[in-house]
């Protein structure tokens, strides 16, 4: 009862003009046809509504001023007994109506547009499609309700082992190859799994005789400035020396052992 009273009426289809028909008994199994009926004497006319609550629609014949009902027909199902079509045209049905002491009559409505009469069929059809989809949901979630729930979850020290395959690792790639320094040497990366070949260093006296610069010849001096000659004998700077001088030498000792050089012709007054 509680649920009844939630449900609330929507409206489905209105359309103004109907009219409504009385119509002889069927005698036999063939359906309806509108050509019995005194179709140019409609028996009443007024306005159509099709109005659903929950899953039941009603068709509603309503008086086009004041919109007092004339009569409504509840129909739980569609096509069915509630609402049939004639045999011979598209435009008229035969409808059953009802009171509210359980009466019922059947009569027939004709609508003038050929598209009022189009409309209030889909109408119809949509309601019931509706209907049909929600019974289908409701029977779906109470067969997975009876069903027994699956327990996915994990018991009391149970634990679980992940095996990741095809990971891709990352592998050790060649060497960069490093800038350029200022002597222009570049190094290629070698090949995968050899030695990176280090160049020769080259040796400090090459590299000081190839950034020296010969400084102009010094001109000899006389007697007088004898021990300053560059060019002294090489049996002067092969003499022993002691482990107790000085690593430079005694330089008493070093003229010493120079040898004095013949007298020469000179300008010069020897003192």
């Amino acid at each position: 009862m509680a649920a009844a009273e939630l449900e609330y009426e929507s409206v489905l289809c209105v359309k103004p003009d109907v009219n409504v028909y009385r119509i002889p008994p069927r005698t036999s199994n063939r359906g309806y046809r509108a050509s019995d009926w005194k179709l140019d004497h409609p028996d009443w006319t007024g306005r159509l509504r099709v109005t659903s609550k929950g899953k039941t629609a009603y068709i509603k014949l309503e008086d086009k001023v004041s919109g007092e009902l004339f009569a409504q027909a509840p129909i739980d199902q569609y096509p069915g007994i509630a609402v049939e079509t004639v045999a011979d045209s598209s435009r008229y049905f035969v409808i059953r109506i009802q009171d509210g002491t359980g009466r019922s009559a059947f009569i027939g409505i004709g609508f003038t547009d050929r598209g009022d009469a189009f409309d209030f069929n889909v109408s119809l059809q949509d309601h019931f499609k509706w209907v049909k989809q929600e019974t289908e949901i409701s029977k779906e979630s109470q067969e997975a309700d009876t069903r027994p729930k699956l327990d996915l979850g994990f018991k009391e020290g149970q634990t679980i082992k992940l095996n990741i395959g095809n990971m891709t690792t990352k592998k050790a790639g060649a060497a960069k190859p490093r800038a350029s320094g200022s002597g222009g040497l570049s190094l290629l990366p070698p090949p995968p799994g050899g030695k990176i070949s280090v160049p020769p260093i080259p040796s400090p006296s090459s590299t000081a005789i190839a950034n020296h610069v010969t400084p102009p010849p010094v001109q000899k001096s006389s007697n007088a400035d004898i021990l300053l000659d560059l060019d002294a004998p090489a049996s002067a700077s092969k003499a022993p020396v002691s482990a107790t001088t000085d690593l430079w030498g005694d330089f008493s000792t070093a003229s010493s052992a120079v040898p004095n050089p013949a007298p020469q012709q000179s300008d010069w007054v020897q003192f």
